[in-house]
């Protein structure tokens, strides 16, 4: 925003921002959060402290005490955002997702060498995941944790043996002011974290918001232990999937092999190996295709005039086989859905989905929540390209976390702009 536009919607920020920052002990924290936010979402190319409170017309050090050493409490802040987000946003899904924060140096907390799908490649980066409140029209980053790989923690099984080593990275760790029970944790065990805070009892601690389905890419789809997590928490989902993911069709079923009298009695198991996901949908073959319109872009065209995102879809009962999965007593697998993607002129699918929703789930509502995840495409090109997200350069666990939550809170602010630009501030 320019300063003449931020002049026009401050009364209206300063209430977003009490609401947001309402639970912070003292007045100054609050005033120093709204001014925090406010640099985030004024023009500039760098969104770091110096640059920000520049065009602030502040000491820098005033931004830089808040974020990095004043006492406040950044998860009651997105509970807060995540309660906003479940009203305001009225979200289809909780969306799950990582994201690279490019580094140069390597006293940043978390900084590795290690794949980036921002970067598309491996680079020395920290690596951020995040859920989002999601549905068509807006999305909300409404929790966040900064993935620490092995060689930020000292107690990792590669690091037992090698006292040097070990100490180290507690010096680093130390350096980051990270918290001793932080440790390496794998994403998809974060995100479920996250999906807990966030639908957890508000008694306990939680932030109590209504479970959504939970979608995700194949970085966590292909987790069976993730999918089982899931089902035990009670949460459906539509996740990505590889297409050599191993499953049985749906109408076979198991059988007994005679006992011959020997051992122990034989239980029920499939009779064949299990197939593939893309085996299974090119044996279905073209004919159980089915034309879906997800949704409507905005690149209309003479032969597209509506701009509707259409492709060929079709939709399989399956049974995951993994030896992993519990089976019931007469040794079946559990059935779920399986979504495939096969656009016209290729020789066979491209994208496939798992899903646990309802059987009578129609086929476009699978695939419109299997497709939702491009708002996370959005959310996370706003944060960065406007809101300087990847703009930090404080070393400190805590600061990392309290800049991408006030990120979080600008981004809403736009998103409530968005959708009544010309609604005045609340008395």
């Amino acid at each position: 925003m320019t300063p003449e536009e931020m002049a026009q919607v401050r009364p209206r920020l300063e209430a977003f921002a009490a609401g947001m920052l309402g639970g912070l002990a003292r007045s100054d924290q609050r005033a120093k959060g709204e001014l925090y936010v406010r640099g985030l979402l004024l023009d500039g190319k760098r969104k770091s402290m110096q640059p920000m409170a520049d065009r602030l017309g502040v000491d820098h050090q005033q931004l830089q005490q808040f974020v990095t050493s004043s006492t406040w409490d950044y998860v009651e802040v997105r509970g807060r955002l995540a309660r906003w987000a479940g009203e305001f946003i009225d979200p289809r899904a909780f969306v799950i997702d990582d994201t690279g924060f490019p580094k140069d140096g390597v006293d940043s907390p978390g900084v590795a060498r290690m794949y980036s799908g921002s970067l598309g490649k491996v680079g020395n980066c920290q690596v951020g995941v995040s859920v989002h409140a999601v549905t068509d029209w807006a999305s909300a980053a409404i929790d966040w944790r900064l993935y620490l790989p092995r060689s930020w923690d000292d107690l990792a099984i590669d690091h037992t043996d090698d006292p040097e080593a070990a100490g180290e990275i507690r010096a680093r760790r130390a350096r980051s002011k990270i918290p001793n029970e932080v440790r390496h944790r794998e994403k998809w065990r974060q995100a479920l974290d996250m999906l807990d805070e966030i639908t957890g009892d508000e008694q306990a601690g939680a932030w109590g918001l209504d479970p959504r389905p939970v979608v995700a890419d194949a970085g966590y789809g292909d987790c069976t232990e993730f999918r089982l997590a899931l089902e035990r928490r009670g949460m459906p989902y539509v996740l990505a999937v590889k297409a050599t993911t191993s499953v049985h069709s749906a109408d076979v079923e198991p059988v007994t092999p005679p006992y011959t009298g020997r051992g122990r009695p034989p239980v029920p198991r499939y009779p064949d190996a299990p197939s593939t996901l893309a085996a299974l949908a090119l044996a279905a073959g073209r004919r159980a295709l089915r034309r879906v319109t997800w949704r409507h872009g905005t690149r209309k065209t003479a032969g597209n005039p509506t701009a509707a995102m259409t492709s060929r879809f079709l939709a399989l009962r399956v049974r995951p086989a993994n030896r992993d999965i519990p089976r019931a007593t007469d040794g079946t697998l559990p059935e779920c859905w399986l979504i495939a993607e096969w656009p016209p002129g290729k020789a066979e699918p491209t994208d496939y989905w798992l899903s646990t929703l309802p059987t009578d789930t129609p086929l476009r509502e699978l695939v419109r929540l299997a497709k939702i995840r491009w708002r996370i495409e959005h959310d996370y090109r706003e944060l960065k390209d406007g809101l300087g997200l990847d703009h930090f350069e404080g070393r400190s666990y805590l600061g990392w976390h309290r800049h991408v939550t006030l990120t979080a809170l600008a981004q809403a602010f736009c998103t409530s702009l968005r959708y009544d630009p010309k609604a005045p501030a609340p008395a």
